[in-house]
């Protein structure tokens, strides 16, 4: 039988998504439901519009890069929440919209007539998000909050970088995307859950709670000795060799963490009694260890590039990567091959694309970021 072509029917083809946002963790959320084939309209306030636009760098029409990479694929109006028909407008679409998405700072909507109590009693089946900074309930509820915030207050800072060394942020908004990914799993969930009972809901997330989950591992391992874990830099606890190393070019990941690809991993680098060494014979000795076993290891490794490395490996089945910056990764043969950088046939600028394909098709770039209240005459019936 022949399968119907993923662009001429969307997985959420037909829903209708109303995105109340700014920033990053809610816009994710909605670029992705906007990809999947959601008709997401942005709104944003009148004047300037959603902070992201300032964001970033700026092409040369003016627009920010930030802003084009989370708001591509929907439709965008503007509306200004202190003007009584401009909210009695925007109600009215809320109401008549599948899924609202909102990540304003707590009270907000509720003060604006917009918040999920009420429209939900306009329309019981309306799924409702709310994306929090703290959380819907808790001493710290109506606190406004961003990533690196997060990360700090949650705990990532304590285990991203190096041992002695002051906390860093992870180079990528993780704590947004990831509040992000879980709105829409609850999106997705809802969504099923009114298929079956024809009732909507309320989901509440938020950036504290995804920074949480991110320590999922390592509030297990506390709870094992007590013992904070430490910074690893570019290793992962309890697994050795499993690290960037310094070739002569440039760094590459080697990953040799069990005890047949450490023996191979030896004989490459022209020491096969090391596995022998009672300090190394097991993953937890050679973990325990580590600081000795690296002081074999890293000389060897300089003294030759990258890519002599990575031959001498890839033969016997070890994995290894080089650490490649993004000119590079976007470049690499595979991410070419993969087809996931887009852009429209009519041209601007590449965009990466949803990393996930359904039959062998990834969902195509549609539209650009909208510019600002650039639909209002479609949707509003009216311009900014």
């Amino acid at each position: 039988m022949a399968e119907t072509p993923l662009a001429a029917h969307l997985p959420l083809a037909g829903l209708k998504v109303i995105e109340i946002s700014t920033s990053v963790a809610a816009p994710f959320a909605a670029w992705i439901l906007a990809t999947l084939g959601a008709d997401v309209i942005k709104v944003e306030r009148k004047g300037s519009g959603d902070d992201a636009r300032q964001w970033g760098k700026i092409f040369p029409d003016g627009s920010s890069s930030t802003y084009h990479a989370l708001n591509r694929d929907k439709r965008g109006v503007t509306v200004d929440l202190k003007d009584p028909a401009d909210r009695a407008w925007l109600e009215e679409l809320c109401v008549g919209a599948d899924i609202v998405l909102q990540n304003m700072r707590p009270g907000t909507v509720d003060r604006y007539g917009l918040g999920a109590q009420h429209l939900r009693r306009l329309n019981p089946k309306l799924i409702y998000c709310n994306l929090w900074a703290f959380g819907f309930k808790g001493p710290l509820k109506d606190r406004p909050g961003y990533d690196p915030l997060m990360q700090a207050y949650g705990g990532l800072m304590s285990v991203t970088g190096e041992e002695g060394r002051p906390p860093i942020r992870v180079g990528t908004s993780i704590i947004d995307m990831g509040s992000g990914l879980w709105c829409v799993v609850g999106i997705l969930s809802a969504i099923n859950h009114r298929h079956h009972t024809g009732e909507g809901c309320v989901i509440d997330a938020s950036l504290y709670e995804t920074s949480l989950a991110w320590m999922n591992v390592h509030v297990s391992a506390v709870q094992v000795d007590g013992l904070n874990p430490k910074k690893e830099g570019s290793g992962a606890r309890g697994m050795a060799p499993y690290q960037a190393y310094a070739c002569s070019d440039g760094h590459l990941v080697i990953a040799a963490p069990n005890d047949s690809l450490f023996k191979r991993l030896s004989e490459v680098l022209g020491h096969p009694e090391w596995p022998s060494d009672p300090r190394f014979d097991t993953n937890q000795k050679r973990a325990r260890n580590l600081p000795a076993l690296n002081a074999l290891i890293e000389p060897i490794v300089a003294e030759h590039p990258r890519q002599h490395w990575q031959q001498k490996l890839d033969a016997v089945g070890i994995p290894s990567a080089p650490v490649q910056n993004t000119s590079e990764m976007m470049a690499d043969p595979q991410t070419l091959a993969l087809g996931i950088l887009q852009r429209l046939a009519t041209g601007g600028p590449r965009l990466m694309g949803m990393p996930l394909s359904f039959n062998g098709e990834r969902p195509p770039l549609r539209r650009l970021a909208p510019t600002l209240g650039q639909h209002n005459e479609d949707i509003k019936g009216r311009k900014a």
